[in-house]
């Protein structure tokens, strides 16, 4: 783990990072919660999926879970995502991190679909779309990400439990962890009411059997 880096010391480091210039409905592009993902972080860490490993963060958006990866010393973070705009942010959130004078390890871009993405890591670590526009599109993710890397960490709602079970037993997989939360998703679009409404999401950690 890098030298005195702390789990609050983190959720700050992930809080100050750019969002979503124009964020995309069809894509739910939403900011995670600093202190989320930290949280989740900070538990893979401590389970050995972070430190000196090859991280794959797919569906990136602005790369808050890839950063977060390097902060706690990832040897190298891949960032993918197919939105050009979001995946300009997550290249300058790492320059600004960079600036701040942390240490991190390489950082990888590759700006394309993450079907088509080639390249194997050791961890995936993902908040996909939660499929409540385009349908399935978490699956999708989950299946490359277990294509990707032995061990996935992936967010999704917390009522698609069952499924995700019957999903993993197909899949040569186990859920191996569950961590719950209460979602805060920002208002970012104008027909949102709420400037805040909290949902129940899970981070589930899956490992190839």
């Amino acid at each position: 783990m890098t030298k005195n880096m702390s789990k609050s010391r983190l959720a700050i480091a992930l809080s100050g990072l750019e969002g979503f210039y124009k964020p995309k409905v069809r894509q739910e592009q939403y900011i995670m919660d600093s202190e989320i993902g930290a949280s989740v972080l900070w538990n893979a860490c401590l389970l050995g999926d972070i430190e000196g490993k090859v991280i794959a963060d797919l569906g990136c958006g602005t790369g808050m879970l890839g950063i977060g990866a390097l902060l706690l010393g990832a040897n190298m973070a891949v960032f993918v995502d197919s939105d050009e705009k979001a995946f300009e942010t997550a290249k300058n959130n790492v320059s600004k991190v960079k600036s701040e004078g942390y240490r991190l390890g390489k950082a990888e871009f590759a700006c394309q679909d993450i079907m088509k993405l080639e390249r194997k890591a050791e961890v995936v670590l993902e908040n996909p779309p939660f499929g409540t526009k385009m349908i399935h599109a978490d699956i999708l993710f989950l299946e490359k990400a277990l294509k990707t890397a032995p061990v996935v960490y992936s967010f999704h709602k917390s009522e698609t439990k069952a499924f995700l079970e019957r999903f993993s037993a197909k899949n040569n997989a186990e859920i191996t962890h569950i961590w719950d939360f209460r979602f805060p998703l920002k208002a970012s679009f104008a027909f949102h009411r709420r400037r805040i409404h909290r949902i129940n999401v899970s981070c589930f950690r899956l490992e190839r059997i």
